[in-house]
């Protein structure tokens, strides 16, 4: 069902706001931005997770997808907290003794109970940002199930429930669509982006580019954007080509994305490949470029559905003392990890089987979403 985007007036108020705080920035009346977010290398306090279920795509989509969970929580928890939602009382009791079962210690394993649509905590989660005074504080974006392809509501509502019970302030920012996996940021000032899925295909429409940039600086501490095109509308892809899937800040001064052959496979244009290539930092010196590779072959999930395409090693994600690499039981999945181990020497590279839950669209960085130190 398609959902009428909301009419210009009533973004006015937020965006006249935000565009007002930084002019008055740009003339040297002091005024911090409102909020910071760190990159994903920074120490986390903990990762979110939602844990699939059967309440909206069936016990066989539940079961298909639950060994990832288990695994990302056995790894996560050597190094920081791991944050479950789940659906309601009985669903936590169960996955309790999933994880018992899988030898995963629960001391640093807490539940919150929130019914969820889906488990796509990266997108409809909360993002978290320090404000101008360093206090841990939640973001909480509109959420519309990628431009209205998908269940959403109960998604949508998942910050607010977050933010209650840590007890830390929310932003209400509802009325901007924006999903985490739409965004990179490399801690120092820039934020990474394409086009296509934060003001294409169903979201954001009514706001200009400048508005929705001068939104993204004041809450997430950007002064540089890098915007790509992308590609609306993509046949295999919901979230209309979300950065996450084939481009990343692997450190502060790092981009990690693949080969310009492989970019194109992807469904990047020449002009998108050659922007990020291009890119360079707040100070205006170019990244370093780390490429991983796409699987060899195409995937196929573990009870033999053949995708017909390959795998991106590219939505990894960085935790404390790990680092997860999805895995699709290929040859380049060695390949992959050796090179991410060099860039992250400090951390344990771990493979993740995502076959079952790349058909559903996403890998390792999808599912998972950080949640800085206290500072």
């Amino acid at each position: 069902m398609h959902i009428p985007a909301l009419p210009r007036a009533g973004w006015l108020p937020l965006v006249a706001g935000v565009l007002c705080a930084l002019a008055l920035t740009a003339t040297g009346t002091a005024r911090a931005q409102s909020g910071y977010m760190p990159d994903e290398t920074a120490r986390h306090e903990g990762t979110w997770l939602q844990w699939p279920h059967a309440y909206t795509y069936g016990r066989a989509y539940r079961d298909r997808i639950e060994s990832t969970w288990v695994a990302m929580t056995k790894a996560l928890v050597a190094g920081e907290n791991v944050h479950i939602v789940v659906y309601d009382a009985a669903e936590q009791t169960r996955v309790r003794s999933v994880l018992i079962a899988a030898g995963v210690a629960l001391t640093k394993v807490s539940f919150l109970i929130r019914p969820t649509d889906d488990v796509w905590v990266r997108d409809n989660g909360p993002i978290f940002v320090y404000d101008r005074n360093d206090q841990l504080t939640i973001t909480d974006w509109g959420f519309n199930g990628w431009g209205y392809d998908a269940p959403y509501r109960k998604d949508d509502a998942v910050p607010a429930t977050v933010a209650g019970r840590l007890g830390l302030p929310r932003v209400d920012l509802n009325d901007v669509v924006l999903e985490g996996g739409a965004i990179e940021v490399d801690g120092r000032g820039v934020l990474l982006a394409t086009r296509s899925s934060t003001r294409e295909a169903n979201r954001n429409a009514s706001l200009s580019e400048a508005e929705l940039e001068a939104v993204l600086a004041d809450q997430l501490g950007v002064s540089k954007f890098i915007w790509l095109d992308g590609a609306p509308g993509g046949k295999d892809d919901i979230t209309d080509m979300h950065i996450d899937g084939f481009a990343r800040f692997g450190t502060p001064n790092t981009l990690v994305t693949m080969s310009r052959a492989d970019l194109r496979e992807w469904g990047l244009s020449s002009a998108d490949a050659d922007r990020l290539y291009r890119a360079s930092d707040v100070d205006g010196a170019a990244y370093r470029i780390v490429q991983l590779p796409l699987t060899a072959r195409n995937v196929v999930t573990s009870y033999g559905y053949a995708l017909g395409y390959k795998g991106s090693y590219v939505n990894y994600y960085v935790g404390n003392t790990v680092v997860l690499v999805p895995e699709y039981k290929d040859a380049n999945d060695a390949v992959a990890k050796t090179i991410l181990q060099g860039l992250y020497p400090g951390r344990s590279v771990i493979g993740i089987d995502v076959r079952n839950l790349y058909r559903n669209g996403g890998m390792v960085h999808c599912v998972t979403q950080q949640q800085p130190i206290a500072l």
